[in-house]
């Protein structure tokens, strides 16, 4: 059986389609001409379109007795046998034989299309190649959701090739790692990288449904469990100080169980943290789907991250970017006084706990100074940074100066040098 559904929905602007035109619609029977400084015609659209997904807890996605990939995006009750799979070439290898068998055993037929994962392939020509193979496959769109099983990587570049295939096509999405699992599988953006830039191109478009088996985390490495921690770790320092408390005193034994619960204390603490951060995760998401409003908590760790993953491909991973960030905005926070020294030893302390790096000789004054000015330019002119209020809160600000940024840079080195493990 599965868990209880944790649901997001959002509408924007309500639910009717209000056409107002002035002067009145009829057309007039004879041209007529418009005198300077009258009114001219104008007619104003309004429309909304409400939102609504699932994110399930759920165990064995590939257990014949489900029928969870079967019965989604079925909205006559009509289930038709046709699926088009899009999965990760190292999920492909694992789970590939359950994953036929399962479609199999239902009388499914599936076109499969296995692709390379990796930010260095997050590119617009993999959206176009898959593209080419939806239409090849003739899908009906309607009744057909596509079905994508990977990474987040993965995952991003279906969700945006199923927003434009036609206007929008459903799909559902199977996470298979930590960072989907808490991250990447319970939000609306999708995106790719584009000009050197980390999903320069995307939209927002909901998965119908997102099914989350930690059982996939049994296969994926130390370090793939540890970068998704840190997705994990910044809903707690930002939102959830009971959540950064089940990671100071049970990372480490869920990082070394990989989530899958051999003890009975590792099985508690992976339920919990894994509900508490998709729960939190969720909370600050619904409200701001599309991100008019642009102080958003979750954006902590992503001011200087995304330039200095970029930079740091291949051998950088996501968590660990992000992880960077939070290292040095959390001794911004502790400069101005709003994160104790004993709170920030033990952000630091967490985090080499979790075996994510805290220093990076890419953060230079010049890497993380061109990083905040391309920040600024995404959110409309302003840093609207977000920093920790001691453990578990937060506040926006716009007033970091460079010499601010160099002397928490030095800070972050010195106390890096002996609680983290570094990264290229």
């Amino acid at each position: 059986m599965c868990d209880s559904p944790i649901s997001a929905g959002h509408e924007k602007d309500g639910s009717a389609l209000e056409v107002v035109a002035s002067p009145a619609l009829r057309k007039p029977s004879t041209p007529t001409s418009v005198a300077p400084g009258a009114q001219e015609p104008s007619w104003h659209v309004k429309a909304s379109q409400p939102v609504n997904y699932e994110v399930r807890l759920c165990q064995g996605v590939f257990d014949p007795n489900r029928t969870d990939l079967l019965d989604a995006g079925r909205p006559d009750g009509n289930r038709t046998h046709r699926r088009f799979v899009v999965v990760d070439e190292t999920v492909d290898r694992l789970y590939g034989t359950a994953m036929r068998q399962y479609f199999e055993h239902h009388g499914v037929t599936c076109e499969i299309m296995v692709v390379q994962a990796g930010e260095v392939r997050k590119e617009i020509d993999v959206v176009l190649r898959f593209v080419e193979r939806l239409d090849a496959f003739g899908i009906d769109r309607r009744r057909e959701p596509v079905i994508v099983v990977g990474g987040g990587v993965v995952m991003d570049i279906v969700g945006l090739a199923a927003s434009l295939y036609r206007r929008g096509t459903p799909f559902i999405r199977v996470p298979t790692t930590l960072v989907g699992l808490v991250d990447a599988g319970v939000g609306v953006k999708t995106g790719v990288n584009f000009n050197g830039h980390k999903n320069q191109l995307g939209t927002y478009s909901a998965a119908t449904l997102t099914l989350l088996d930690r059982g996939f985390l049994a296969t994926l490495s130390r370090r793939h469990i540890s970068n998704g921690l840190a997705e994990i770790l910044k809903v707690g320092l930002i939102k959830d100080e009971a959540l950064f408390g089940l990671l100071e005193r049970y990372g480490r034994l869920v990082l070394d169980e990989n989530f899958q619960g051999t003890s009975p204390e590792g099985a508690d603490a992976a339920t919990a943290i894994l509900e508490a951060a998709i729960t939190g995760m969720l909370e600050e998401l619904e409200p701001n789907l599309w991100e008019e409003t642009l102080e958003r908590s979750m954006d902590y760790g992503h001011t200087f991250s995304p330039a200095v993953e970029m930079l740091g491909l291949p051998a950088m991973l996501h968590g660990e970017a992000v992880c960077l960030d939070m290292a040095l905005s959390t001794v911004l926070a502790h400069r101005r006084g709003l994160v104790s020294e004993n709170e920030c030893r033990r952000v630091f302390s967490v985090m080499s706990d979790l075996e994510l790096p805290t220093w990076s000789p890419l953060h230079t004054p010049e890497v993380l100074g061109h990083a905040l000015h391309a920040t600024v330019r995404r959110r409309d002119g302003q840093q609207r940074l977000p920093l920790p209020v001691g453990i578990g809160n937060t506040v926006f600000v716009n007033d970091v100066s460079d010499e601010e940024l160099v002397a928490a840079i030095e800070i972050q080195r010195e106390m890096a040098t002996t609680s983290s493990v570094e990264v290229a």
